[in-house]
C-alpha cells in the first residue's frame, strides 16, 4: 500500500464515522488528508470501493490468521486456540474498520457485499470444520451441535467491537485468552 492510500483510508474511517458514509464526499475526503481528486481515483474507482477495501481488510486478516492457524497446527485444540486470538485481535488492530462496517454495510454494493459474504462464509466453514475435527478426535465433544457450537464462538467474539476499549482494564491479549478459556469449558471432552 502507498502513503496517500492508506491516508485516505484513514481520513474516509473518521470521516464516515462521524458523518455516516453518505455524509461524506470524495470532495471532503480529499480535502481532509490533503490530496487531490486524481490521487483519490488513482486508488480507489468510487467511494463505494473504498467502502469494500474497509471492509475487506480486517475480514481478510480474519482469514489469512485462520487458514495460517490450521497449517500451522494439526491439534483442532490449537487451531482453534490461534484463531480466536486472531479473531479477538482484529478488534483491536481495525476497530475503526470495523465500527464502519457495522454502521455502513447496508450501503455495499452488491457485487462488494457478495466478496465479503464468501470471506464470511469461508472464516465460518474454517471454525465449523475444526470443531468437527475435534468432535472426531475425540478432543471437543460430541454432544454438542457443531453450528451452535461455532455461532456461539463466533457471536460471542464479534460483540467484543460493542464494549471493547484499547484503554481498558484487559488487553485484547487478556481478552482473547478468557474467550479461549470459556470456549475450552464448554467444548472440551474431560480426558
Amino acid at each position: 500500500m502507498t502513503e496517500l492510500r492508506d491516508r485516505i483510508i484513514e481520513t474516509s474511517l473518521l470521516l464516515f464515522e462521524k458523518h455516516g458514509f453518505h455524509g461524506v464526499t470524495v470532495n471532503d475526503i480529499v480535502n481532509h488528508c490533503g490530496t487531490s481528486k486524481g490521487g483519490f481515483y488513482h486508488h480507489f474507482r468510487s467511494k463505494d470501493e473504498l467502502l469494500f477495501v474497509i471492509h475487506d481488510t480486517f475480514i481478510t486478516y480474519v482469514l489469512d490468521k485462520a487458514h495460517d492457524a490450521i497449517s500451522k497446527y494439526s491439534e483442532p485444540k490449537l487451531q482453534l486456540h490461534a484463531i480466536i486470538q486472531s479473531f479477538a485481535k482484529v478488534f483491536d488492530l481495525y476497530k475503526s474498520h470495523i465500527s464502519v462496517f457495522y454502521q455502513e454495510s447496508n450501503y455495499l454494493k452488491p457485487q462488494f457485499e457478495q466478496l465479503i459474504k464468501k470471506k464470511r462464509d469461508e472464516f465460518k466453514t474454517i471454525v465449523f470444520q475444526v470443531i468437527q475435527k475435534g468432535q472426531q478426535t475425540g478432543e471437543f465433544r460430541k454432544t454438542l451441535p457443531i453450528e451452535i457450537a461455532g455461532m456461539s464462538l463466533l457471536g460471542m467474539v464479534n460483540w467484543t467491537y460493542k464494549w471493547y476499549q484499547k484503554d481498558g482494564e484487559k488487553s485484547i491479549e487478556e481478552i482473547s485468552e478468557l474467550f479461549t478459556d470459556i470456549i475450552y469449558h464448554g467444548i472440551l471432552t474431560h480426558r
